[in-house]
């Protein structure tokens, strides 16, 4: 992915499948258009979220990680305002998405906000931090950070074990970004449920003191 940041990272505004099913950043003219090819990897079973994210980021290329759920709750054009702040700007090594900054979001389940509000006032109170939504699948980071990553979680849990390894390093700036959130419901496949929160709520302070 390297060579082709490097050719569209400063036009690109949005990003689209093209006709062979292959994402596409959309610039501002056809000649700038720079196409990103995939591996796709499968586990023997299903093993959940955090080991599906531990074998990505083990074998991803380049000098910019970004995790992204194919459900699509998350929209890839969001990575246009994190991505800068890493690669041109270059203010930050990470980059946290936030779905409570006042962009689209859908309304579904007011448990949901109060677990997740809950969960990362928690974070900030033990990891000296100010994030918002530390569920948020949105996370952007350098090689370096991702280099510096020694991950275990098999489920949910991921989300604050990489939260907590970044915070406890105290050496890498941190920047947040309101992103659009476009959720569903159980009925449209949702999984994360109520024991997840509970986990979450324990993990907190496991990742604190290991």
């Amino acid at each position: 992915m390297r060579n082709n940041l490097s050719r569209a990272n400063r036009s690109w505004r949005r990003l689209s499948l093209n006709g062979g099913g292959n994402l596409e950043f959309c610039a501002d003219s056809p000649a700038d258009h720079a196409e990103i090819s995939f591996t796709v990897l499968f586990h023997e079973r299903n093993r959940s979220k955090g080991a599906a994210v531990r074998t990505g980021l083990t074998s991803v290329w380049g000098d910019v990680i970004v995790i992204q759920d194919a459900d699509l709750e998350y929209d890839p054009n969001d990575w246009g305002l994190m991505l800068p702040l890493i690669v041109e700007r270059k203010v930050a090594d990470v980059v946290f998405g936030s779905r409570f900054y006042g962009r689209p979001h859908r309304s579904l389940y007011f448990h949901h906000y109060i677990a997740n509000r809950l969960i990362s006032v928690l974070f900030n109170l033990l990891y000296n931090q100010m994030l918002s939504d530390i569920e948020a699948c949105y996370k952007m980071f350098s090689r370096e950070v991702l280099n510096h990553l020694t991950l275990t979680s098999e489920d949910f849990g991921i989300e604050i074990e990489i939260s907590a390894q970044i915070a406890r390093r105290r050496r890498w700036r941190i920047y947040e970004v309101g992103i659009s959130y476009y959720g569903r419901t159980y009925e449209e496949g949702k999984k994360i449920n109520w024991r997840d929160g509970l986990k979450a709520l324990f993990y907190l302070f496991q990742f604190r003191i290991s």
